[in-house]
């Protein structure tokens, strides 16, 4: 891929960050991560008493209070590894293409995913939980290449403003193929809803125990390309200059970036906007020094990603709001001031 340099002035995101200010902020997102995951144990349409909630994270579910609580245990670590999965992606895709707009949601990565595997079973019999991460997969990386090389149409090339066009009407597009396939089909119409909106209401044991695999080794290839993000930052000359293989550290970094957004989506379903929040504020917190931005990313986007299935829990009692919506309520109007902020005006 081609970088995009958006010619802006440094600001604050860009100053380095002293090892004791990231060791601090790394304590406080650790211990902000934990108090959201007992959170998330403790709070939703049901109200539970600590000893419950004690008692359930023992084994216990003799009562209605300790069953409820014991069904979120899994809850809780899906939206975890999700949540760092997806924050992680997109500081990743942001460093690969220089885009301060990439993510896997506006990039139409997710929803290509989505597509992919309620095709495959609505027309081809895929039952397969493996195999729905597999298709997923395919799909995401289509997804990735086809809405790169919309986006460098034109001149000027591959633009901020222009890949997110062109993934946000990418993911329009398959948003409304997804709804075409499972509408006419009763039989997977109300199971498969997630793949239209996204959450984590169906987590269990065995999904995640599915998931984790591929969700560790697209987290070990994008940890290993922290430095040679470093180097892509510098420019492709330059990092070619430092003996850095520009295509080949790209390329990898991508395929890390893949493998988590496809692998996560055919667990949860499409989920925007967290891979888009996520490394803007980890710049702010830590710099930009990939080989601490992308840690932070993975430890903010599963507190973000926790935090918004609570409050997606809690708001509309008894029922559940889908955490996707939630992150979109929270990443649309981020999104925005992004834009605005760059000050692009290229169409």
């Amino acid at each position: 891929m081609t970088p995009v340099d958006t010619d802006r002035p440094p600001d604050a995101a860009l100053v380095r960050r002293p090892a004791r200010v990231r060791v601090l902020w790394l304590l406080v997102t650790v211990l902000v991560l934990a108090v959201l995951m007992v959170a998330s144990v403790a709070l939703g349409s049901r109200d539970v008493a600590w000893s419950d909630v004690w008692a359930a994270l023992g084994g216990a579910d003799d009562t209605l209070e300790q069953a409820a609580v014991a069904k979120r245990i899994p809850r809780t670590l899906l939206a975890v590894v999700i949540g760092a999965a997806l924050g992680l992606a997109g500081g990743v895709m942001q460093g690969v293409t220089r885009n301060p707009l990439a993510d896997p949601g506006i990039l139409g990565v997710n929803m290509g995913a989505s597509l992919t595997v309620v095709t495959a079973v609505a027309f081809f019999g895929l039952t397969s939980p493996t195999g729905y991460i597999w298709v997923a997969m395919a799909g995401a990386a289509v997804s990735a290449v086809f809405v790169y090389a919309v986006g460098s149409l034109g001149r000027g090339g591959a633009t901020p403003l222009k890949l997110a066009l062109a993934g946000t009407a990418t993911s329009a597009a398959f948003a409304s193929l997804v709804s075409a396939v499972v509408l006419p089909r009763n039989d997977i119409a109300g199971s498969f809803r997630l793949w239209q909106i996204g959450g984590v209401g169906g987590a269990s044991y065995e999904r995640i125990g599915q998931v984790l695999p591929f969700l560790v080794a697209g987290l070990v290839v994008c940890l290993l390309s922290a430095r040679a993000l470093n180097s892509l930052a510098l420019g492709d000359e330059l990092a070619a200059g430092l003996g850095e293989r520009v295509a080949v550290a790209r390329a990898t970094a991508a395929l890390g970036a893949v493998v988590l957004c496809g692998a996560s989506t055919a667990v949860t379903g499409p989920i925007a906007f967290v891979g888009l929040v996520v490394p803007h504020t980890c710049r702010l917190l830590v710099g930009v020094d990939h080989r601490w931005l992308l840690p932070f990313s993975a430890l903010v986007g599963a507190s973000l990603l926790t935090a918004a299935d609570v409050v997606g829990r809690i708001v509309a009692r008894p029922a559940d709001i889908e955490v996707g919506i939630v992150t979109a309520l929270i990443g649309a109007p981020f999104f925005i001031h992004i834009v605005r902020r760059q000050k692009v005006r290229e169409l």
